[in-house]
């Protein structure tokens, strides 16, 4: 059995040669980059469903910020 590498986006088997290396792991700038315009598109997004327990937990969320700007929950 090989352990041939494969293109993420054209399933083109991968080179040793060092030119094909500098995209690693695509075959090429062309691969690498309708990768990167799917990236951009939202293509690789994970949908996500929110239950009615989750939209009620994150609305309160950002009520205890200590309101200047450092993101840090307050004790209380």
């Amino acid at each position: 059995m090989t352990n041939a590498r494969l293109c993420p986006i054209c399933s083109r088997a991968l080179g040793e040669d060092a030119q094909e290396a500098r995209f690693r792991p695509f075959c090429s700038k062309r691969c690498a980059d309708v990768d990167l315009g799917r990236w951009l598109k939202g293509t690789y997004a994970i949908p996500a469903v929110e239950t009615e327990d989750e939209s009620e937990d994150g609305a309160g969320e950002s009520e205890g910020l200590d309101g200047q700007g450092g993101g840090q929950p307050v004790r209380h």
